[in-house]
């Protein structure tokens, strides 16, 4: 983790060769910016290819899966609201 606050959190990550796609749904918003790498995701059905420079933002209770990166993928990730962005131990 980067930064955090009450109700926000800011971290990078790393992501490296999936076994298998990655599947989410958050209690909270996130906008993520692809710093390097490429990533597929798919969100509703449709497939996104995601490079360095492009970011995506996730409202909160919207399934989303990661398909496929191109290892390594560095993404900068802000968490907004839900109860998973307190400050965390």
């Amino acid at each position: 983790m980067l930064a955090s606050g009450p109700g926000w959190r800011v971290e990078q990550i790393l992501t490296g060769q999936l076994a298998s796609p990655v599947e989410d749904l958050l209690d909270h918003d996130e906008w993520v910016v692809v710093l390097a790498g490429r990533a597929v995701l798919e969100i509703d059905d449709e497939s996104l290819v995601l490079a360095a420079g492009d970011w995506i933002q996730l409202p909160a209770g919207v399934p989303h899966r990661v398909r496929s990166v191109e290892p390594p993928t560095s993404w900068l990730a802000v968490h907004v609201g839900g109860e998973s962005t307190g400050p965390l131990p």
